[in-house]
C-alpha cells in the first residue's frame, strides 16, 4: 500500500497529471467559494430580522453597541466559514473527483499497466451521480462526527477515521467501477473493507493538507486505481486457484 502511496505521488508531477490539477483545482475552489458565499447570505438572512428588532425596541443608541457586535460577527464568521470551507474540503474533492476520475486512471494504467486491458469510462451522467451521493454522505458523516470535535483530540481522530471512510469507499468504488459493473464494485468494496479502510486513511492524511488538498482528487484517484488492481489481482489468482 505504501508502494502505491508512493507511485500515486510521484505521477503527480508528471506533465499530464499537471493539466488535470489545473483543472480540477480551479474547479475546487470555485465550487468552496460557491458554498462559502451561500452560508455567508444564509447566516446575514438569519441575523439580519435580529438586528432590525434591536434597533427598533431600543432606539437610536442601540446603534454604536450593533456596530460593534456586528463588527466581532463579523469576524467569527469569517472564521466559521474558514473552518467550515476545511471541513467541507472532503465533500468538494469527492465531486470534482468525479469529473476527472477517468483521465486520472487513463494516465495511472498506461504508465504502469499497459500490458493490462485498460478500464471503461464511466458515463459522466453515472461518475457525477456518484460523486453527489460521495459528498453528501460525507456531510452527514461529518455532521454527525462534530459533537466530537468538542472532545479535544479524541475528535480529531473521529474527523479523521470518518474522512477516511468516506474518501475510501468513494475513490475505490470510482477505480472499480472502470472494470466492473456498479453493484459489482460495490461488493468489492464491501468485502474488502478493512484494505479500503487502511487505504482510505492515506488520502484522509493527505486531505488534511492545506493548500496540498486542492490535489486530492489526483491522488486519490491514482493511489486508488493501484488498490484495485492489487486487490483484482489477488482474486483472480483466487478464483484461479479454486
Amino acid at each position: 500500500m505504501l508502494d502505491a502511496a508512493i507511485k500515486a505521488l510521484s505521477q503527480m508531477l508528471s506533465p499530464e497529471f499537471r493539466a488535470v490539477l489545473l483543472k480540477s483545482v480551479g474547479l475546487a475552489i470555485a465550487l468552496l467559494l460557491v458554498l462559502m458565499i451561500a452560508l455567508q447570505r444564509l447566516l446575514v438572512w438569519l441575523t439580519e430580522p435580529g438586528r432590525a428588532w434591536v434597533e427598533h425596541a431600543v432606539g437610536p443608541v442601540a446603534q454604536g453597541p450593533l456596530s460593534i457586535l456586528g463588527w466581532m460577527l463579523a469576524v467569527a464568521l469569517g472564521l466559521g466559514l474558514f473552518t467550515g470551507a476545511i471541513f467541507l474540503m472532503p465533500a468538494v474533492t469527492s465531486l470534482v473527483a468525479s469529473f476527472f476520475c477517468d483521465e486520472i486512471a487513463d494516465h495511472v494504467e498506461r504508465e504502469h499497466y499497459s500490458s493490462e486491458p485498460m478500464g471503461v469510462a464511466l458515463p459522466l451522467s453515472r461518475a457525477i451521480i456518484e460523486g453527489v451521493k460521495a459528498a453528501l454522505l460525507a456531510i452527514v458523516v461529518y455532521i454527525l462526527a462534530v459533537p466530537f470535535l468538542f472532545l479535544a483530540g479524541f475528535g480529531a481522530v473521529i474527523f479523521f477515521l470518518a474522512t477516511a471512510y468516506v474518501l475510501g469507499r468513494t475513490y475505490f468504488e470510482l477505480a472499480a467501477m472502470r472494470f466492473h459493473p456498479v453493484a459489482e464494485a460495490k461488493a468489492m468494496r464491501r468485502l474488502n473493507s478493512s484494505t479500503i479502510f487502511l487505504a482510505g486513511m492515506f488520502i484522509a492524511a493527505f486531505v488534511s493538507i492545506p493548500i496540498i488538498n486542492l490535489a486530492t482528487p489526483l491522488f486519490g484517484m491514482a493511489f486508488m486505481t493501484h488498490v484495485h488492481k492489487r486487490i483484482a489481482g489477488q482474486r483472480r489468482e483466487l478464483i484461479e486457484h479454486t
